[in-house]
């Protein structure tokens, strides 16, 4: 079993998982977390399913060295890909991953036509079409593969006419026409506003929550919660090693775009890469 005064690792192709570290953070306010961001391999969604697997041992191996006592794969398109295989190479490691959130957006009515804007890995990948069978019997799961759009997002400015292009030519042909929509990749809530400008007025979905129900779940199963009162740190770290990249880690955590703030007595730390 795992140390409980270890941190919770959490890793993302780039800075979209710290949309989920938000969940985690007010969910399980006095636990230690590593966000490690991919950057420099982002996007996963244009990436092989071997390359990523690669990537996800890499990263989550350098993790657990430093003394993670669980693992959050932040990352849809990650989790498709490498989830089964490294719980099957670490068994005693609680690994929990991010899905798209489906089966609310199926429980919501109206939800005769659903949106999915994913990365075109996950929305291929088998545990998709899986998910897609067994919430979407009763709803048309409409299948919206977002080519460039994590990239884009992992560049900042997201008030940028440009973005507001790009999301307008993946999906404004559905304006109108959906009950909900799914964000079928942590990147993606970040620009939920400006999504919303194109589609309407409509329910978003996202797997945040649930991955961090479930992490707390597990980790009080096995006795592995801090049971520290003082507040957790978060710490930053990523792949790029260029000038502003931690920075700009930082900067989306701290504005939580929809989300709430996170508590100011939630102070993050950002020690140097791994």
């Amino acid at each position: 079993m795992a140390d409980k005064g270890g941190f919770i690792g959490v890793f993302d192709s780039g800075l979209g998982g710290i949309s989920v570290l938000h969940h985690l953070v007010r969910q399980l306010p006095h636990e230690d977390f590593v966000f490690f961001g991919d950057s420099a391999h982002n996007p996963y969604g244009e990436k092989t399913p071997e390359q990523i697997l690669g990537y996800a041992r890499q990263i989550v191996g350098d993790l657990v060295d430093e003394g993670a006592k669980a693992i959050v794969i932040a990352c849809n398109t990650a989790t498709s890909v490498a989830a089964a295989a490294l719980r099957d190479e670490l068994p005693s490691l609680p690994i929990v991953g991010v899905e798209p959130a489906l089966k609310p957006a199926t429980e919501h009515d109206p939800h005769r036509r659903i949106l999915v804007m994913a990365t075109p890995v996950t929305l291929r990948m088998d545990k998709f079409q899986h998910l897609a069978h067994t919430y979407g019997s009763d709803s048309e799961i409409i299948e919206a593969p977002c080519e460039g759009l994590a990239q884009r997002i992992e560049q900042g400015e997201l008030d940028g006419a440009d973005l507001h292009e790009l999301i307008e030519n993946l999906v404004g042909r559905y304006r109108g026409g959906v009950d909900s929509v799914v964000l079928g990749c942590t990147h993606y809530p970040f620009v939920r506003h400006q999504i919303a400008d194109v589609l309407g007025d409509v329910p978003f979905f996202d797997g945040g929550d649930g991955t961090a129900r479930r992490v707390g779940s597990l980790l009080a199963k096995d006795g592995m919660l801090n049971e520290s009162d003082a507040p957790g740190t978060v710490a930053f770290r990523s792949s790029l090693h260029e000038p502003g990249v931690l920075d700009r880690y930082q900067q989306f955590f701290e504005m939580g775009l929809g989300y709430r703030r996170v508590p100011q007595k939630k102070r993050a730390t950002v020690p140097g890469p791994v």
